[in-house]
C-alpha cells in the first residue's frame, strides 16, 4: 500500500507539530494557571500543587522561553532522524524516537489533567486534535517502513524520562532568561 505522506516529510512535520502544541501551551499556561490555582489546591494535595504552581508560575515570555529550549532538542532530533533516513554521517532514529514517544505520551498527560481537573487544561485541544494523530500517523509509517522497530520503541521508551529533567532546566532557563 502506498503512502499518501512520505516519511521525510512526517519526520520534518515533527517541529510544526510540536509549535502548533506548544503555542496552545504558551498562549493559555500563564491565564489559566492564574484563574484555576484554587482549583490545583481543592483537588491535589497542598505539597504537589505547591510543586505544580512554583514550577509552571511563569510569564508567557518565561514560558515561551522554555519552549524555545525544548525545541532545540526538538529540531536536532528531526535533522538527525532524516539522516539516518538518508543514511547520512550523523543518522540516528533513537534520539528522535525518545523525543517524539515523549511528545505523544506528554498529550496523554493533558487529557489526563484536564479529566481529573474537569476543566480545558492549556494544551489539551491540540493533544487531541493533532499530537496524538500526528504520531499514530508517524509510529505507523515508521514501523511499515521498517525504519524503527518496537523493539527500538520499548528500548527507547525508559529513556524518555530523561527528557523531564530537560523539561524543568528549560523552565529554569525561562525565568532566568526573563
Amino acid at each position: 500500500m502506498e503512502q499518501w505522506i512520505g516519511i521525510q516529510t512526517l519526520i520534518w512535520l515533527f517541529p510544526i507539530m510540536f509549535i502548533f502544541h506548544d503555542f496552545e501551551e504558551i498562549i493559555m499556561v500563564e491565564k489559566w494557571l492564574n484563574k484555576n490555582s484554587t482549583i490545583l489546591y481543592e483537588r491535589l494535595p497542598k505539597n504537589i500543587a505547591n510543586r505544580v504552581i512554583k514550577q509552571f508560575s511563569m510569564s508567557t515570555a518565561q514560558f515561551a522561553v522554555a519552549v524555545v529550549v525544548v525545541f532545540m532538542f526538538v529540531s536536532s532530533s528531526t535533522i538527525v532522524a532524516n539522516q539516518y533516513v538518508n543514511q547520512g554521517p550523523f543518522g540516528d532514529i533513537y534520539f528522535f524516537t525518545v523525543v517524539t514517544l515523549t511528545y505523544f505520551l506528554h498529550a496523554f498527560t493533558h487529557l489526563a489533567q484536564s479529566i481529573f481537573l474537569r476543566s480545558i487544561t492549556p494544551g489539551v485541544l491540540t493533544s487531541l486534535i493533532i499530537v496524538i494523530p500526528y504520531s499514530l500517523m508517524l509510529y505507523r509509517s515508521l514501523l511499515i517502513n521498517n525504519v524503527i522497530t518496537w523493539n527500538i520503541i520499548f528500548v527507547c521508551l525508559p529513556f524518555c524520562l530523561l527528557l523531564i529533567p530537560i523539561a524543568l532546566l528549560a523552565h529554569w532557563i525561562g525565568k532566568k532568561v526573563i
